[in-house]
């Protein structure tokens, strides 16, 4: 007589950071979203007026920044919005979706700086370098204390934690702003200030890159950078009971939510105990992989217990 299929979806109730935690996260977010903001228009338009494109580009950083902690901050109110019977998983794709067009957006705002970064090395134009230096000392000093506000949630929330590095990266850029500041004031070399300018232009770059390559990974449900599967496997079949696992698939909902499902080859004498089994893989998986949303299922007679991935077939 064939054993029915046993499926056990565990229920952990998944949240970005606890209530707690995430109420502080919140008001955190939201101050260093407006303080980060207005250093965004300060570059802007000190840039505009002192005739920097080296704050220029490093306005273009700080819309990054502006965007990550803004993104953050969205990503803390769309987990917890409800799924729905025409959206299962809830709206936590849109957090990916948005973060592959904004990548996209400061690609193409990057060739406009390297664009002008090209003309002003060969035709450099008089920038005024201590209004420069300015607005670039109060944009470092807003993005240190956002870092400084930001370091402590972003130990337990992995959201906070990118707009927090995003932070550190803008500060490191308007310490070379203010460096160019000194060089042009001192030296009258502007060459410097399109030279920053295209350094700033290639961090975006690269960041934007490296950003809309993790998203579109996420969209084609590829599996998590930080999960090895051969680990996952030989964790899984370490319960007592376990046989083989296959039909593997591991994936991520979003930046920060793990799913897994999988068919497990249960011991014909411990299938009485197949609850307790796949109990204690979903708590290892939870505890050592971040992955708290688990589809289970015991063997069927129809499955290749060779094919550890599970193919799936057009019907």
């Amino acid at each position: 007589m064939r054993l029915a299929d046993k499926k056990l979806n565990m229920p952990h109730e998944h949240t970005h950071i606890d209530t707690v935690a995430d109420g502080k996260a919140k008001d955190r977010l939201r101050l260093s979203i407006v303080l980060t903001a207005a250093v965004l228009v300060a570059e802007v338009v000190g840039g505009y007026y002192t005739g920097s494109l080296a704050l220029l580009s490093d306005a273009g950083h700080v819309f990054m920044d502006v965007f990550a902690l803004s993104l953050s901050l969205f990503a803390i109110h769309i987990s917890a919005l409800p799924p729905t019977e025409t959206r299962t998983y809830g709206l936590h794709r849109v957090e990916v979706f948005v973060s592959w067009v904004n990548s996209f957006v400061l690609i193409v705002i990057t060739g406009f700086i390297f664009y002008e970064a090209y003309q002003r090395f060969f035709h450099p134009v008089p920038i005024a370098g201590w209004g420069m230096m300015g607005v670039a000392m109060v944009g470092l000093i807003a993005n240190l204390i956002v870092a400084w506000w930001l370091k402590s949630p972003a130990k337990t929330d992995l959201n906070v934690k990118s707009a927090y590095f995003h932070v550190i990266g803008d500060a490191a850029a308007s310490v070379g702003v203010i460096a160019v500041a000194v060089i042009i004031e001192t030296t009258g070399w502007y060459a410097a200030d399109p030279l920053i300018s295209a350094a700033i232009g290639l961090t975006i770059l690269a960041g934007a890159i490296r950003i809309m390559a993790d998203a579109s990974h996420i969209l084609l449900e590829g599996v998590p950078k930080e999960i090895e599967l051969n680990t996952v496997v030989s964790e899984m079949r370490a319960s007592k009971g376990v046989l083989s696992v296959h039909s593997l698939h591991v994936w991520s909902i979003c930046h920060n939510v793990y799913a897994l499902s999988a068919h497990l080859d249960i011991e014909p004498t411990e299938r009485w105990r197949t609850g307790e089994i796949f109990a204690e893989v979903n708590e290892r998986l939870a505890q050592r992989h971040h992955i708290f949303y688990t589809t289970l299922q015991a063997e069927c007679s129809r499955c290749d217990t060779n094919d550890i991935f599970g193919r799936i077939a057009h019907k």
